[in-house]
């Protein structure tokens, strides 16, 4: 085993993804399969989530377990199934999220409740359901890993009328950092990932509209966040060269929130 293998690997891990079938999920969950992990991808749309393990399989081992991680009831299945697979679980990446914009003066209060059911709450009773799993899975020299996925919108405001999905985002943050001091002890450890721009659907509006030259003037580093630098982000945080880290931030924003 070379140097790099043996900090940077995640081979034989037992690895769940939420959000995982499309955008930043799908790009750390073929890395991680790539990699040698075992992984779950989940989605609500079970379609979409079979379509997308079924085209990661043909890099490694891949399996979908669709699931709407804001239903209570959604997540125990998940976890009960999880559990029928897997003894142990090493790491989970709680991606999936929501966004609602409107204007204030009509922002509705449903679409607040959707953001904050599926960004906070939901993420925060998965890891619950999940934990008998991540602490059988958990040693002091090898812990298991929680990563959860935030936004640089915690540190530099975005302009649009999004006010439920900021506000969730800097509670995830906040909650990541409260995990970490209550998990310690159990060797399981809690960090967050904070995306700059993405290039994801939700993105291709305002790439149409400004161009991509003017999306990325502000960007210290001229680029849009790549697969690569999510996924490389979390492979860090799973590896061996990552164990020692728990409640820490990483902003992957190539210096946007400077």
């Amino acid at each position: 085993m070379s140097v790099i293998e043996d900090l940077f690997g995640v081979a034989g891990k037992s690895v769940l993804v939420t959000g995982g079938t499309r955008g930043i999920g799908r790009a750390i969950a073929e890395v991680f399969v790539k990699a040698g992990a075992r992984v779950y991808v989940c989605s609500r749309d079970k379609e979409k989530c079979a379509e997308a393990a079924a085209k990661l399989q043909e890099f490694g081992s891949c399996v979908a377990l669709p699931c709407n991680v804001a239903s209570s009831e959604d997540r125990k299945r998940l976890a009960a199934e999880l559990a029928e697979r897997e003894k142990a679980l090493n790491v989970v990446i709680n991606n999936a999220g929501a966004v609602w914009a409107a204007p204030l003066a009509e922002y509705p209060e449903s679409g607040w409740d959707k953001v904050f059911d599926l960004n906070v709450k939901g993420t925060f009773f998965m890891i619950q359901q999940l934990l008998p799993l991540l602490e059988k899975g958990a040693t002091r020299e090898d812990p298991a890993r929680i990563i959860n996925i935030g936004s640089m919108n915690v540190a530099r405001l975005p302009k649009h009328e999004t006010y439920a999905y900021p506000a969730s985002k800097a509670a995830l943050h906040h909650l990541t950092k409260h995990l970490a001091t209550q998990l310690a002890g159990r060797h399981i450890t809690a960090n967050i990932i904070a995306p700059g721009l993405f290039p994801s659907d939700m993105l291709e509006a305002s790439i149409a509209s400004k161009g991509m030259e003017a999306l990325v003037a502000p960007i210290p580093l001229k680029r849009l966040v790549a697969p690569s630098d999510m996924a490389g982000a979390a492979v860090y945080l799973s590896s061996k060269a990552g164990s020692y880290l728990t409640g820490a931030e990483i902003l992957v924003d190539g210096g946007t929130t400077l």
